[in-house]
C-alpha cells in the first residue's frame, strides 16, 4: 500500500487547526516505556490456562517493550517492510498487544481478524488486502487457526509466511511444516539495535496506514477500512475524554481488538495515558467479575443486556466486589434509561453511551455532558448545535448533519428522520480498493454513515438514534451482512427465496434468523441448514438460530423484500 492515506491539502489544513498532531502510535508507546518502564502495563486474561493452555502473564512497560522489539526484529528478518499487510488472528492476550506494537514499529500494516473467522472469511479478506503474512495461535477453542490457514495457502498467493506467535508451552503436538513458530521473549542487544537502526532510517509518518479493519456493510463482500495514525489518534481523544481516562486507571477490555470498539474503546486510551490494560477473552461472566475484583478495575465496557441482568441479580451482585469500578461504557444497541439510572443511583457508576464505527463515527454521551441518566441512555451529543459546548475536544473538530434519505435536503428541525453524515479528522480516507466501489462520501466530503437519527432536546442539542439504514444483523457486537449469508443459503438446492433478519435477544442484541421459501414438496430443518452452511467454512456466529419456512416473502411494488414486515411478524418457526 502506498504511503499517505489522506491528501496533503487535508493534512496541512487539519494540522494547522490542531486536529492532527505530528505523532505516531509507536512514538506514544516509546514515550510510555521511557516514562513508566517499571510500572505494570498489561495483564493477560485470567482464564488463559483454559483458553490457551499456559499461565497468565503480567508485563511492565519495559518488559512489554523488550518482547515487542524481539518480535519486530523477527518481522524484519522475514522480509516484512513498510506497507506490507500482516493478517492477525489472536485472542485478547498480552501477545496481541505485542503483535500490534511490533508491526507498527516497523511500518507493517495490521489487518485484525476475529477469532471466529474461518478459512471462508480469511481467504477473501487476505486476497483483497494482499496479506504478505498471516499470524495466529497454534490452538484455540479446539481448533488450530494457524494450521487452518496454512492448509489453504494455495488460495493465498500473496502470503509469504504463516506465523504461530505463542510461548513454547502452547505449541503442543507440533505445527505444520510450513508454519514458523516465534515465541515471546526479550530482545537481544543486537535485535534492539537492528530495530533502532531500521526505525531511524525509515521512520513512520502519521499519514501511514496503521490498520485495515473489516466491516460487513450491506454487500456480500466485506469492505476493508484502512486507517492511519492521524485519524486513529484523533478519534482516540473521544474515548479518552468521555470516560476521563487517567494514568491511575485500570481498564478491563472484553471487546475483541479487531475494530473500533476494542482498538479505540480500550487499546488507544490505554496507550495514550499510560494506565493498565487487563485483557479478557472470550466473554465469561464469572471471569469478568473476578477480574474486576482482583485487578481493582476502574473502567470497563459491557453489553447493555449484561448490565441490565446484573442490576436485577441481587444475589450475584452481593457475591462480587465492584467497589473499584467508577464508570462503564456500553452501546451497540439503544440503552434502557432505567438501566443507566439504576447503575448511577444504586452504585454511583456512570454508564457512558457509545456509538461508533470503523469508518470514524465517535459519538459518546458522558456523565459530564448528560448528568440525567435518562438523557444519556437515549441521546448523543449533536456536535455544532448552536450555543452548546461539550466536554470532549472532538466536539470542536467533527462536522455533523442529518440528510433526508429521499430528497437529500439537510434536516435542521427536531423529530425528522435523516441519515447521519460526519466530517473531520476522525473520519477514514476511504475503503480499500475504493476505485472499485461507490464513494462513501457526499459532494461536501461528509461520510454517509447509513445510520438514521433525528434531532432532539429542548435546544436541538441532541441526536436520537432511530435505526440502521444499513441492513445489518449485530449479534454480540459482531456485524453480520445478511447479503453474504443470503447468498450462501440460496446455494441450498431446496431454497427458492431467502431473507436473513435479526431476532431481538436480551443478551446478544440479535440472533440470526433465516426466512425461506422452498421448492415444491421440499422440507428443510434448522439442523440441516446449519450443517449445509458449516460446509461453507464460515464463522459460527453467522449460523442461523431460527428457521422460518414460508410460502412466499413479502415484497414492495419494485420487488424488494420487506424485511421490516418480516421482523414484525416472524414470531413462529423452527428454533435451535
Amino acid at each position: 500500500m502506498t504511503r499517505g492515506l489522506h491528501p496533503q491539502d487535508k493534512v496541512d489544513d487539519y494540522t494547522a487547526k490542531g486536529w492532527w498532531a505530528d505523532e505516531t502510535v509507536d512514538q506514544l508507546f516509546r514515550q510510555q516505556v521511557a516514562t513508566r518502564g517499571g510500572d505494570l502495563a498489561v495483564v493477560d486474561p485470567a482464564n488463559r490456562p483454559a483458553l490457551l493452555g499456559t499461565e497468565p502473564r503480567r508485563l511492565t512497560w519495559a518488559e512489554l517493550d523488550g518482547e515487542t522489539t524481539h518480535l519486530a526484529s523477527r518481522l524484519l528478518e522475514l522480509g516484512l517492510r513498510r506497507g506490507d499487510v500482516l493478517g492477525v488472528q489472536v485472542p485478547n492476550t498480552v501477545e496481541l498487544v505485542e503483535v500490534y506494537l511490533a508491526a507498527w514499529t516497523v511500518g507493517v500494516i495490521v489487518s485484525p481478524l476475529p477469532m471466529q473467522y474461518r478459512e471462508g472469511e480469511i481467504v477473501g479478506m487476505a486476497n483483497q488486502a494482499e496479506f504478505a503474512a498471516f499470524l495466529s495461535v497454534p490452538h484455540f477453542g479446539g481448533r488450530s487457526p494457524v494450521a487452518e490457514v496454512a492448509a489453504v495457502r494455495a488460495e493465498l498467493p500473496s502470503v509469504r509466511a504463516v506465523i504461530a506467535y505463542a510461548p513454547d508451552a502452547e505449541v503442543v503436538g507440533g505445527l505444520p511444516a510450513d508454519v514458523l513458530h516465534v515465541a515471546p521473549r526479550a530482545a537481544t542487544d543486537d535485535e534492539a539495535e537492528a530495530v533502532q537502526v531500521h526505525v531511524a532510517l525509515d521512520p513512520n509518518d502519521p499519514n501511514d496506514c496503521l490498520t485495515i479493519c473489516w466491516t460487513s456493510g450491506t454487500e456480500s463482500e466485506p469492505k476493508g477500512v484502512p486507517r492511519c495514525h492521524y485519524d486513529w489518534l484523533a478519534i482516540s481523544w473521544a474515548t479518552v475524554d468521555a470516560p476521563s481516562v487517567v494514568p491511575e486507571d485500570v481498564l478491563l477490555n472484553p471487546f475483541p481488538m479487531v475494530n473500533m470498539a476494542g482498538i479505540n474503546g480500550m487499546f488507544l486510551p490505554w496507550l495514550r495515558v499510560g494506565c493498565v490494560l487487563v485483557q479478557h477473552h472470550p466473554f465469561d461472566l464469572p471471569t469478568f467479575l473476578g477480574q474486576i475484583a482482583t485487578e481493582r478495575v476502574t473502567y470497563t465496557v459491557a453489553p447493555p443486556a449484561l448490565l441490565w441482568m446484573l442490576l436485577h441479580d441481587d444475589e450475584l451482585l452481593a457475591s462480587v466486589d465492584l467497589s473499584s469500578l467508577t464508570r462503564i461504557g456500553s452501546g451497540s444497541v439503544p440503552l434502557q434509561p432505567v438501566m443507566v439510572r439504576g447503575w448511577q443511583e444504586r452504585f454511583g457508576i456512570g454508564v457512558i453511551n457509545f456509538f461508533g464505527s470503523n469508518e470514524g463515527i465517535g459519538l459518546l454521551s458522558s456523565p459530564d455532558d448528560f448528568p440525567d441518566p435518562d438523557d444519556r441512555a437515549q441521546y448523543f451529543p449533536r456536535y455544532g448545535a448552536e450555543g452548546i459546548t461539550w466536554s470532549s475536544r472532538v466536539a470542536e473538530w467533527v462536522g455533523v448533519k442529518l440528510v433526508d434519505v429521499t430528497t437529500g435536503a439537510e434536516i435542521t428541525e427536531p423529530g425528522v428522520s435523516g441519515e447521519l453524515r460526519i466530517s473531520g479528522p476522525t473520519v477514514f480516507a476511504g475503503y480499500l480498493n475504493g476505485d472499485r466501489r461507490p464513494t462513501p462520501f457526499d459532494d461536501e466530503g461528509y461520510l454517509r454513515t447509513g445510520d438514521l437519527f433525528e434531532i432532539a432536546g429542548d435546544r436541538g442539542q441532541f441526536l436520537h438514534y432511530l435505526d440502521r439504514a444499513k441492513d445489518l444483523v449485530i449479534r454480540g457486537g459482531m456485524n453480520i451482512a445478511p447479503a453474504e449469508l443470503e447468498g450462501l443459503i440460496a446455494d441450498h438446492p431446496d431454497v427458492v427465496d431467502v431473507a436473513v433478519i435479526g431476532d431481538p435477544d436480551e443478551l446478544l442484541g440479535e440472533r440470526v434468523a433465516a426466512v425461506v421459501t422452498l421448492t415444491p414438496g421440499a422440507e428443510l430443518t434448522l439442523d440441516e441448514l446449519v450443517t449445509f452452511l458449516k460446509g461453507k467454512r464460515i464463522a459460527s456466529y453467522k449460523l442461523p438460530e431460527r428457521l422460518d419456512v414460508r410460502g412466499e416473502l413479502p415484497r414492495n411494488p419494485v420487488g424488494k423484500i420487506l424485511k421490516r414486515e418480516l421482523r414484525a411478524t416472524s414470531t413462529q418457526g423452527v428454533t435451535a
